[in-house]
């Protein structure tokens, strides 16, 4: 048989094409085409946490680049969620423009979600980070609340000015520093422990301000244990230089023997508060009858007597008894050293209050001598317990006034004042904060202070408005 050729032909268009194709991994790129590299793209934190309903939820900072394309022509989205009844991808809000966005979510209920963020480049091209998400429950006077991340046990609060405040934590012997009209991660933080004599856990529960010093107590109480624990009675100063976003702290002086001076003082007195009971080996300092400080501040235009508020024990420690100061006088010569051991404390009259069977978690005055105390339960129960705050005018014959109660539906303790408002001027508002150790927070059954990213650790603070 005759074979026959098939001859192509080809159209002087489909010539240049095949010969260009040919050509390019010869020539390169030819010239005035557009190259463009992968994109790249990079997150301030691969944990972040928010609340259902929540204002000023933190933030992530997104951070895209493309070779050859300005950042601007980039796209940034969430593109996917591993459980988008927590937070989809169009939850996700990114604002901003060129190399850096901003990235916020508003979840839609508690629990986890994996968040994938894309970026978008020219030529088609992609790169994905992965945001792993956390969102606790809604929570009442969301609008009011702001969370402070990094640790979830505040237990106290002092005001450094210029719209910031330095937190205490119970479970570290580390201070924060944080803007109180956001939410979010600490500004700077110091580790003090070994600088005040420490090496565990001081379980600071009060610090209170006189001019750049700011004094900060251990609870003096046993641990839950019923052990005894020395450096839970370390009291300490620390030195302030500048305010707000620029506050630097340093240790000036501590002292190691407060606990033992208000026992021998209670001794030397008929044991008439029981603190030498209370304190022994095997009690635990959270009961009516136990030996547990939690609050600190100066009287009435002092800056050397100080009251020392007591969680417990209650006088007498019964249903009803009334929440117990202690007035030390010289405390601002008992931190004079590394550690001062040539002084011991002195004490003035003590000052028992109705506050209707509850006890002192903190206590807080202004420059003007107006006092705010933050009345709780001596037990160690959750927040279902009574929290109320009263008003006092810092007088031993002066009764508290109680101005509200604090609510109880919500996780976390009450345990902080930031600081006292004018308590005469109409709509004054107070920011409290919790302690959210012992709270489930993503409904998982894992206590926040038990959770493996500090991200994920948060405390809530809340604007109360006190008066009309």
């Amino acid at each position: 048989m005759l074979s026959r050729t098939r001859t192509a032909t080809l159209v002087p268009g489909a010539v240049a094409t095949v010969l260009a194709a040919a050509l390019v991994p010869l020539l390169g790129t030819p010239a005035g085409a557009a190259s463009y590299g992968t994109p790249t793209i990079s997150l301030s934190a691969a944990y972040l946490s928010g609340a259902v309903g929540a204002s000023g939820d933190p933030a992530v900072t997104v951070t895209v680049a493309q070779s050859g394309a300005d950042a601007s022509a980039l796209t940034v989205a969430a593109s996917a969620s591993t459980r988008a009844s927590v937070a989809g991808a169009g939850d996700v809000t990114v604002t901003g423009t060129g190399g850096t966005r901003i990235l916020t979510v508003a979840p839609r209920a508690r629990g986890y979600a994996d968040l994938t963020v894309k970026v978008t480049g020219l030529g088609g091209k992609t790169a994905t980070k992965t945001l792993h998400f956390a969102a606790s429950a809604a929570v009442t006077h969301a609008a009011d609340t702001r969370y402070t991340t990094g640790s979830s046990d505040a237990s106290a609060a002092v005001d450094a000015g210029g719209g910031y405040m330095v937190v205490a934590d119970d479970e570290s012997n580390v201070l924060r520093l944080y803007r109180r009209d956001g939410s979010g991660a600490p500004v700077r933080t110091w580790d003090i422990g070994s600088k005040a004599g420490a090496s565990s856990e001081i379980d600071i529960e009060a610090g209170t301000r006189a001019g750049d010093t700011i004094y900060w107590t251990g609870s003096m109480g046993n641990n839950k244990d019923g052990e005894v624990k020395a450096d839970r009675s370390t009291l300490f100063a620390t030195t302030v230089t500048g305010s707000g976003a620029d506050t630097q702290l340093t240790v000036s002086g501590y002292y190691e023997g407060l606990r033992a001076d208000l026992i021998a003082w209670d001794k030397a007195n008929g044991n008439r508060y029981g603190f030498a009971a209370g304190a022994a080996s095997g009690e635990i300092p959270k009961a009516a009858d136990g030996f547990n400080a939690e609050g600190m501040e100066f009287a009435p235009g002092s800056t050397s007597t100080a009251y020392i508020g007591f969680r417990a024990p209650l006088v007498p420690p019964a249903s009803g008894g009334k929440a117990l100061l202690v007035p030390v006088t010289n405390l601002d010569k008992l931190v004079g050293g590394r550690p001062n051991t040539s002084v011991h404390a002195t004490f003035g009259t003590p000052v028992t209050l109705d506050l209707g069977g509850l006890s002192v978690r903190d206590i807080r005055r202004n420059a003007a001598g107006q006092y705010l105390i933050l009345a709780g339960s001596w037990a160690a129960d959750d927040n279902s317990d009574p929290y109320a705050l009263y008003s006092w005018d810092g007088t031993a014959g002066s009764a508290p006034v109680r101005l509200l109660d604090l609510p109880t539906a919500d996780p976390g303790a009450w345990e902080a004042i930031v600081d006292v408002p004018d308590l005469t001027a109409a709509g004054a508002r107070a920011q409290l904060m919790t302690d959210n150790g012992a709270a489930d927070l993503y409904g998982d059954g894992e206590e926040a202070k038990d959770l493996g990213r500090p991200e994920w650790q948060k405390s809530r603070s809340t604007w109360f408005t006190l008066g009309g």
